[in-house]
């Protein structure tokens, strides 16, 4: 359905959920890579619990989208710290594992691509965004000396970039 704007007289469509959500696929669909499973819209670890699973459903193999982000060497958050104290490296290493491996346990699709040392400090890649926003956060709350900033890319791309700098 059509309606339109009085003041310019511009005709619009309604913003309705079939265009911001698409459909979901049918079926059962497994990634070989890290065996997630694909079923009612959403990506699961496994569906040995999931009681509602139907039989005879028509299966597929497919690579999940956190595989293929980390085989074509994507990532949409990025976190640089730099400054990062000696005395707690191996602490802030243990912390930014554990955090990762817990948002992996939730959500098959969250998980640290790569943890890297460079020239400035830190680099860590990981899937999702809103993961690289939320560990930031915990770094800070956890060290308290920390200085944070987040960039977003602009708008087709949802890719966050944090730089954590921690002062003496």
């Amino acid at each position: 359905m059509l309606s339109y704007n009085m003041e310019k007289f511009e005709l619009f469509e309604p913003r309705t959920e079939k265009h911001e959500i698409p459909k979901g696929k049918l079926g059962l669909i497994l990634c070989p890579e890290c065996n997630a499973a694909y079923y009612k819209k959403s990506w699961h670890h496994n569906l040995r619990y999931y009681k509602n699973l139907r039989e005879n459903l028509p299966v597929k193999f497919a690579v999940c989208p956190a595989c293929k982000m980390i085989k074509n060497r994507q990532f949409e958050g990025e976190i640089i710290i730099e400054n990062a104290p000696a005395e707690n490296y191996n602490e802030l290493i243990n912390l930014i594992k554990s955090f990762c491996r817990r948002a992996y346990g939730k959500d098959s699709q969250h998980r640290l691509i790569e943890m890297k040392n460079i020239k400035e400090g830190i680099r860590i890649a990981v899937t999702e965004n809103q993961l690289a926003v939320k560990l930031a956060k915990k770094i800070k709350d956890t060290f308290k000396k920390v200085d944070y900033k987040v960039s977003y890319s602009p708008a087709p791309s949802d890719v966050t970039y944090i730089k954590l700098v921690f002062s003496d």
